[in-house]
């Protein structure tokens, strides 16, 4: 058996651990059975080229990757190998060129949509979640978040030491174009005073308020807010268009529209941090290196047993699996009655409403 192995979309913190579990548990299981692990250079564009870009991995090549950030393999999030006709024939003539016969996709909504799309080409995938953002369908945690949550929070403790020596509304803008998980975590564990997410439209005069609040009592404020996150009846914050991308529009900057709304309202002064990709690198947490690995070799045991077209999950805190087309084309995003949202307000945290 030949398996391929990729890393699709943006990178985090724990794909190499998955990449090591993945071919562990496979070069383990086929010792006596021919299996080889192809891994898939940058993602889908290492099959959509003239002529593929592989490398063999052996047991050495993943050893001590287990606490590096970021992707041996390489990513690319403007991939897209359904895009015309012309890239899916490429496609299929590289994966018979290569034998493979399954392909361990790791990657978030846009790349297990990918994934589930190439079943037109015959290509049998299996997927493992992967996401700061934590917006995958049918999957209560993916690897990556609880860094991400962590590179956050501690951001947003150290614009606090700042925002209170000048007394000054700290505004710290996180990743999330449509889920809020990023920003309601850690925005609870940094002591956000207000959280505003995609989920929730906020209203200037509510944030205005409670800062104004504030700058009498403690005279600092400290705003967390996520990227896809706009006021009533405005819109998102759009930074860029890429063209040929599966996700073509690309958020950021809200927290600089917040900025200029919110200072005619307030005497402090009113500074904006736009985190970015600071919450994409990093080595992962012990957290995110057991549940990386707890995902790869769930994934390599679908392709040992056969059951393809499958998306490992974690749910109620169980490893298992779903359908891959249960998960394409869909986000998990936060429930207004989820329970950190009901303790959000119940704390005093004002969510924008």
């Amino acid at each position: 058996m030949r398996v391929g192995v990729l890393t699709g979309g943006g990178d985090c913190p724990g794909l190499n651990a998955v990449i090591r579990a993945v071919t562990k548990s496979l070069l383990r299981h086929g010792q006596c059975k021919g299996v080889q692990v192809l891994g898939i250079e940058d993602g889908f564009e290492g099959l959509m080229g003239g002529q593929p870009r592989t490398r063999v991995l052996r047991w050495d090549q993943v050893s001590g990757i287990l606490h590096m950030g970021g992707t041996i393999l390489g990513t690319s999030n403007s991939a897209n190998p359904l895009r015309d006709a012309a890239t899916l024939a490429q496609v299929q003539r590289n994966v018979r060129t290569l034998g493979l016969d399954v392909v361990v996709v790791i990657g978030g909504d846009g790349t297990m949509s990918l994934a589930h799309g190439l079943r037109q080409i015959g290509l049998a995938c299996v997927g493992v979640p992967k996401t700061i953002d934590n917006d995958i369908a049918l999957c209560e945690r993916s690897f990556g978040f609880d860094t991400a949550v962590a590179t956050v929070t501690d951001a947003l403790r150290r614009v606090e030491s700042t925002g209170n020596s000048h007394h000054r509304v700290m505004i710290v803008e996180t990743m999330g174009r449509h889920a809020g998980w990023l920003a309601l975590e850690a925005g609870l564990a940094g002591a956000a005073d207000v959280i505003l997410l995609p989920e929730i439209d906020y209203d200037l005069q509510a944030v205005a308020a409670r800062c104004q609040q504030r700058e009498k009592r403690q005279r600092y404020s400290i705003i967390c807010i996520g990227e896809g996150a706009k006021p009533r009846g405005g819109s998102l914050t759009v930074r860029e268009h890429v063209a040929h991308s599966p996700d073509p529009v690309r958020l950021g900057g809200v927290g600089h529209v917040l900025r200029e709304q919110l200072q005619p309202h307030l005497q402090s002064e009113v500074r904006t941090t736009v985190l970015g990709h600071v919450q994409r690198g990093g080595d992962p947490t012990p957290f995110d290196r057991v549940l990386a690995t707890r995902f790869g070799h769930h994934a390599a045991q679908l392709v040992i047993e056969g059951r393809l077209g499958r998306m490992v999950t974690l749910q109620d805190g169980r490893i298992g699996s779903v359908p891959i087309a249960d998960v394409a084309n869909t986000q998990r995003t936060v429930s207004l009655q989820h329970e950190l949202i009901i303790t959000a307000r119940n704390i005093g945290v004002c969510l924008g409403d």
